[in-house]
């Protein structure tokens, strides 16, 4: 879309041409989003249900199911022993959740961890083609910025063409520490910076969801103390008590989080409780410590109003391993079908063979541009997350050293062609499984991705050996 500028000062009569193309709006479409936030105290999942966390209690609600689900925990088990053991494996939680999540279609899109904040996107299967530009980044502000107790983890990425920021977030804790709580804010959105050209910060996105434990205490440490909140709690005042919100009262007076929006809650205060019970921990005054607030640029797009609609946000009782009570909450928002997106068509595979190179094709569209670093992945049929890959090789795009090219070279890599690549016979699949073969476009620059293919399903076979001299009487 063009503005149209007046060539003359002189008033002219305006002429219509109606053989003209008019502008046609993007489609808008809504995307439902489900977000949770619990600082678990250290504790592991192990017997517990989390369907009723998820609202996946009733059977009959899995055809309204949310289109990601969002993943937010902080004080996950950082002991050393664990640590090492989520370089091969996903931690506890990420297994629990994808294990309760893959029977109903989702897939892990990323997992960010730094200690103790873990913060993992599921989205539904149908969407994968519709990610893009995936990228994760994390700020330590504890110990003035050295060490990753406190701080923030984010995952960035497009949606259906708008982009969206998940900032999952633990700030200083303690009623006095309000200073720097701001300070932990400030120094996030400050050096969080992403690889995504005019999104490099977190407030640059369409869509911005920030949560966690913020730790905002409630004013009035001198006049109101643990046992007058409890009796407020007990008697129903929230609307009172949450006039004293730290979070509140600095966001109205722009001093932080003022660019994000928050329903307030109307619910009991999340912290302090009693491990194993819904009784406030007396030694410290409670308090609305687990937050999840949200920002929209409404007007970014000419012709599309960007909206989003918090449609709940409660706390969860009944869960009660840790000394915070989790919170969730969930949004609608408009996306719009993008127009520029490209995807990797491959052509269909009949037969794997084990044990032997594998030739395969795929087809690139026109504007589509490679990445320095494009590559094709092998996964099983039922793959429940984007890291699950068995093999994989890299595209010519990474191969060709591009700026050898001449201009007639150049220009045949922006048409539509038909590339082969070759995987070599030391990829040993096992037998009985089908697959499917994953293209992701990459830059290269710490990790952004985006899914732009997918196969079909094969097979794949072990070729029987051909008989020998000996073997013919």
């Amino acid at each position: 879309m063009f503005q149209r500028k007046s060539s003359s000062k002189r008033r002219r009569k305006s002429v219509r041409h109606d053989n003209q193309p008019k502008a046609v709006p993007p489609k808008s479409i809504t995307k439902r989003l489900y977000i949770l936030t619990w600082n678990v105290s250290t504790k592991f999942p192990e017997n517990l249900s989390l369907n009723k966390l998820l609202g996946l209690e009733n059977a009959h609600q899995d055809a309204d199911l949310p289109d990601f689900f969002v993943i937010g925990l902080q004080e996950v088990n950082a002991q050393p022993q664990n640590t090492l053991y989520n370089l091969f494996k996903d931690d506890l939680w990420t297994q629990r959740f994808k294990e309760l999540l893959k029977e109903r279609d989702y897939v892990v899109i990323k997992t960010e961890q730094m200690q103790g904040l873990l913060l993992s996107v599921f989205a539904r299967r149908k969407h994968l083609l519709h990610l893009r530009q995936v990228e994760t980044e994390y700020t330590r502000t504890g110990l003035g910025g050295i060490w990753g107790n406190k701080g923030a983890v984010s995952i960035r990425l497009n949606v259906y063409g708008c982009s969206i920021c998940l900032v999952n977030a633990h700030l200083a804790a303690h009623d006095h520490m309000l200073e720097e709580r701001i300070n932990d804010y400030e120094k996030i959105v400050q050096e969080h910076k992403f690889h995504v050209k005019t999104k490099e910060a977190i407030f640059d996105h369409d869509y911005v969801f920030w949560f966690g434990d913020l730790n905002f205490r409630l004013t009035g440490e001198a006049t109101t103390s643990a046992e007058d909140i409890r009796a407020m709690v007990a008697k129903d005042e929230i609307k009172k008590l949450i006039e004293k919100d730290q979070l509140l009262l600095v966001r109205r007076e722009g001093r932080a989080f003022e660019k994000l929006n928050e329903k307030l809650p109307q619910f009991p205060p999340t912290f302090k409780f009693e491990h194993g019970t819904n009784d406030y921990d007396m030694k410290r005054r409670p308090a609305w410590t687990d937050r999840i607030l949200y920002a929209v640029k409404e007007n970014h797009y000419r012709n599309v109003k960007l909206t989003v609609e918090q449609t709940s946000y409660k706390s969860h009782p009944s869960y009660n391993i840790s000394d915070h009570k989790p919170v969730t909450s969930e949004f609608t928002i408009k996306v719009y079908e993008d127009t520029t997106e490209r995807t990797i068509v491959f052509k269909p595979i009949e037969l794997w063979l084990v044990g032997e190179p594998n030739k395969i094709e795929y087809t690139i569209p026109a504007g589509f541009e490679e990445g320095s670093a494009d590559w094709i992945g092998i996964y099983r049929e039922d793959f429940t997350s984007l890291s699950e890959y068995l093999a994989y090789e890299y595209t010519e795009g990474f191969k060709e050293k591009q700026h050898q090219l001449n201009a007639q070279q150049k220009q045949h890599l922006k048409n539509t062609r038909t590339v082969e690549l070759n995987f070599s016979e030391n990829v040993n699949l096992p037998l009985g499984v089908r697959y499917q073969l994953l293209y992701f476009q990459s830059t290269g620059s710490r990790g952004v991705t985006g899914l732009v293919g997918i196969s079909n399903t094969f097979a794949v076979e072990k070729r029987c050996p051909s008989p020998s001299f000996d073997d013919i009487d």
